[in-house]
């Protein structure tokens, strides 16, 4: 069941440096829930990191109030947070001499008093920890010979095994090629939803983060901070203002931006239609537009079909004789 576990009140964020308060970010008010993955977008110096700082308690607001599972943060003792809140940040970590089973054991320290040694029941949490991130295979391989990817998903076992309801993580996916990331985002949607933990992330995988978020928070130096699923925010424009940049799109259809490419011309689209937007892709990467027979056709017709060798097209000109070609490169050629 999803509970309000973080609740933040007039929040501004910044820095107190000797003869001056710097805000980055002012009067944020909004609520964070378990069993959600909630991503903070936001271009580069909008305040993401601050906040997540903030929110992790590791500086100080610099006004209103943070209340983690209804306590002012400011009531809990360092261990409590320990217990409470998980942290992976994008710094990359650089351990030798230890293997991924050692390092993901130090997610236990909360628990293992000072002088940090495991017993039965904290090598079984850290085996679950590994288990969860599906990566018990690497738990006697030593940290430094390890992937991007791999060491990623080490940190986040690690926080696993530090069994806090809250997990943070700023740029988990930074450093890694697109696979790993999609395999990151999933990981992380999977464990808010299985284990109902509450998962909050910075990222600039703007894609992705549509596409597996629950929640969305817009964050912009001048606009604040805007609250809502990926659905409600590409319908009531929010995103689109947000990132609103020559040559870029938002497609309120799919819900995902493109690039929008200048067109001069433009052709007309029948046939099968599940095939319209890989053509229509294509078309407008060399600067031709697309309608259909709803929209009113030009003097240039594609009828778009498939064959057990590929995509296949009949073009058809006013006054010309119709022209069979076959695959993208043939279309593209046929109507330049």
């Amino acid at each position: 069941m999803k509970k309000e576990t973080i609740r933040i009140d007039s929040l501004s964020t910044g820095y107190r440096l000797k003869r001056e308060v710097r805000v980055v970010a002012r009067n944020i008010n909004a609520s964070i829930h378990s069993g959600e993955l909630t991503c903070l977008l936001g271009a580069n110096g909008a305040g993401k990191s601050t906040l997540l700082r903030t929110l992790a308690a590791f500086q100080p607001p610099i006004d209103g109030s943070i209340r983690i599972m209804g306590r002012n943060i400011n009531e809990f003792s360092d261990k409590e947070l320990s217990k409470a809140i998980g942290v992976v940040l994008t710094e990359k970590v650089d351990i030798r001499n230890m293997s991924v089973e050692d390092l993901v054991g130090l997610g236990r320290s909360p628990y293992t008093g000072f002088w940090g040694i495991l017993d039965d029941t904290d090598r079984q949490v850290v085996r679950d920890a590994l288990a969860m991130v599906k990566i018990e295979m690497l738990k006697d391989r030593m940290t430094d010979t390890l992937s991007d990817g791999e060491r990623q998903k080490v940190m986040i076992a690690k926080v696993l095994a530090q069994q806090t309801p809250i997990i943070f993580l700023d740029e988990p996916t930074a450093f890694l090629d697109y696979p790993s990331k999609v395999e990151i985002m999933q990981l992380l949607h999977s464990l808010s939803r299985n284990e109902n933990k509450t998962v909050f992330l910075s990222t600039h995988d703007l894609e992705l983060a549509l596409q597996i978020a629950d929640k969305i928070w817009l964050m912009d130096k001048e606009k604040g901070v805007v609250i809502g699923t990926p659905e409600d925010l590409s319908y009531d424009g929010s995103l689109s203002s947000f990132f609103n940049r020559r040559g870029i799109v938002f497609d309120v259809g799919n819900g995902l931006f493109r690039i929008d490419n200048e067109c001069s011309r433009s052709v007309c689209l029948t046939g099968n239609r599940k095939l319209f937007p890989l053509v229509r892709k294509a078309l407008q990467r060399n600067g031709i537009s697309t309608l259909t027979e709803s929209t009113g056709c030009t003097d240039i017709e594609v009828n778009v079909s498939e064959s057990d060798t590929g995509l296949e097209f009949t073009v058809k000109r006013d006054g010309k004789p119709d022209m069979n070609v076959s695959g993208i490169n043939g279309l593209l050629e046929s109507v330049q």
